[in-house]
């Protein structure tokens, strides 16, 4: 197969372990650097050139886009798909995934467990808004937050009114969240590929914090999912259209309840933590679909 891996820098771990997979098995594979494309858009024969030169066809596209980068990433794999190249993750599929409200309402349709999330458009709701999602203390998060950041802990009705003014007196969009406390400042990552969750690891908040993202200091380690748990992880990834996923998961006292659907989860924490071959299986994956063309799909 000829790959193309959507990634502006090959010497993350993430890429270099896709990368040393997918030539482990035999496979070509070239890292193209989306906002160094340009594309030709037309009825007869689309294209996609980057530095003056059109680049090949590819059999498959891996998309790793950063979350800054989703409009114009997305629009470059529409290109691909278009030129009927194997997407891991659709166009579509990413952009659901980044519209953290988007994602709560499509999970809610389908029937995953979610903690109770309230949506508003101005300060003179903030009071039901609260009430809503049972009080305080309850998590307040910016919708283009990534990582962590954008994501407040407001620990009494005071501190929660003060939060929700501040940012909508910004403009910004945001939701509101019930806080998990019997999840202990843990959650938990289920890497899905396909219908299969293929890895898991716990992620524990440092002394202090309860935002458990590795790049806020958390720890990872192994964890043994239950069957409602890795049922739970699969569907989400569905509801999405995502065939790679990381699904983030709370323990609740009613079950599991999904946080977040990423659509291009790091290789670097999971790979540790479990000792997992994450990127081969991903390589594998694609080896076995990559024939499944996804243009004909495209709906917007």
């Amino acid at each position: 197969m000829r790959i193309a891996l959507l990634s502006r820098n090959e010497r993350l771990y993430s890429s270099r372990r896709i990368i040393e997979a997918a030539e482990a098995r035999g496979h070509t594979i070239d890292v193209i650097d989306i906002l160094s494309c340009y594309m030709n858009i037309n009825d007869k024969n689309p294209s996609i050139h980057m530095k003056g030169v059109e680049l090949p066809h590819y059999d498959a596209v891996i998309p790793r886009i950063g979350a800054s980068n989703t409009f114009y990433g997305t629009a470059v794999l529409r290109q691909f798909e278009m030129m009927n190249c194997y997407s891991l993750n659709e166009s579509l599929a990413i952009a659901r995934s980044r519209d953290k409200l988007r994602s709560m309402q499509l999970l809610s349709r389908k029937g995953v467990g979610l903690p109770v999330t309230g949506f508003a458009s101005g300060p003179g709701d903030i009071p039901d808004l609260i009430e809503m999602v049972g009080g305080a203390p309850l998590v307040i998060k910016l919708l283009e937050g990534t990582q962590g950041i954008g994501v407040v802990l407001a620990e009494t009705r005071k501190a929660a009114e003060s939060v929700l003014e501040a940012f909508m007196g910004l403009k910004a969009n945001i939701m509101v969240q019930e806080y998990i406390k019997e999840a202990g400042g843990a959650d938990i990552r289920c890497f899905v590929i396909g219908d299969k969750v293929i890895a898991a690891m716990k992620r524990q908040a440092p002394e202090g914090e309860f935002r458990s993202n590795i790049h806020r200091g958390g720890s990872a380690s192994l964890v043994k999912l239950t069957k409602d748990e890795r049922a739970t992880a699969v569907k989400a990834a569905k509801a999405m259209g995502l065939r790679l996923a990381g699904v983030d998961i709370l323990r609740s006292n009613r079950g599991p309840l999904v946080m977040e659907v990423n659509s291009s989860p790091g290789l670097e924490g999971i790979e540790r933590a479990t000792a997992n071959d994450v990127a081969n299986c991903i390589i594998e994956y694609i080896e076995n679909n990559y024939h499944r063309t996804s243009n004909t799909r495209i709906t917007g």
